[in-house]
């Protein structure tokens, strides 16, 4: 028989998505997972993208966070006033993301985001989105390189003085990744610039404390190279300390 008392790890619910693989399914990338299992200390709960199957109030009961993935698709123009343009878009994730977010924010438990994530959530504060705003420090789709080369390309990101990021990672610029074509056009109201672009000034990371947790979200993608980067290992204790109730700002992570 075991002894000793067992430590029960916070449970984070990671958003899905909806796509269609000879039939509807809900799909979550594995690396979004495992860095929140091995680097935050957390129990994931997938959480599917169907309105009819989700309640946001049970739901943030029984969440202590909530992860708004990246995604192949984008949101909807219409959440945040923009203009009626094609492409892929996933209005059940909206959504979902949204009522799921807003209730999580409401009843104080913290919020991350991760690129569409970051999107989800700015909207969510009221800001606005644009298309095509990867800019030149995001590879372009088309080249060679595969899945993977998707994410080897990389580009610089300047941290705000005195910021959470910066005050996590011990440093004020880090190579990231960014694979995206919306981003962020008008900044949500309440919400704090946490890094940006280096060269064009796209908000990359955002940050806001409304009801007594952390919201957290960047447009680039940690969970890639999470076990290999100080950063992105940086960032995922930043949501296990939020998850156990402390603030999203640590020392610098060893080995930086």
């Amino acid at each position: 028989m075991a002894t000793g008392i067992s430590r029960q790890r916070p449970v984070i619910g990671v958003l899905c998505c909806n796509e269609v693989v000879d039939r509807p399914v809900q799909v979550v990338a594995s690396r979004f997972v495992a860095p929140l299992s091995t680097l935050s200390d957390a129990t994931v709960l997938l959480v599917p993208a169907l309105a009819d199957s989700s309640d946001a109030r049970q739901l943030a009961a029984i969440l202590d966070g909530l992860l708004l993935t990246g995604s192949r698709s984008h949101v909807a123009p219409h959440r945040y006033g923009g203009p009626d343009v094609t492409g892929q878009f996933d209005e059940q994730r909206d959504e979902v993301a949204l009522a799921l977010a807003d209730r999580m924010i409401e009843v104080g438990k913290p919020v991350f985001g991760i690129c569409r994530g970051l999107q989800e959530i700015n909207v969510l504060f009221g800001g606005t989105l644009a298309m095509d705003r990867g800019g030149t420090h995001q590879r372009e789709d088309g080249q060679d390189g595969g899945y993977a080369g998707l994410f080897a390309h990389r580009h610089e990101v300047e941290l705000t003085a005195g910021g959470r990021l910066a005050g996590a990672t011990g440093v004020r610029r880090l190579s990231v990744n960014s694979v995206h074509q919306q981003g962020i056009d008008r900044l949500g109201g309440g919400l704090v610039v946490e890094a940006v672009a280096a060269g064009d000034g796209l908000v990359e990371a955002i940050w806001a404390h409304p009801c007594g947790a952390d919201v957290l979200a960047v447009q680039w993608h940690p969970e890639w190279d999470a076990a290999a980067n100080a950063g992105s290992r940086a960032f995922f204790a930043m949501i296990g300390a939020s998850l156990r109730g402390g603030p999203a700002h640590l020392p610098t992570p060893k080995g930086h």
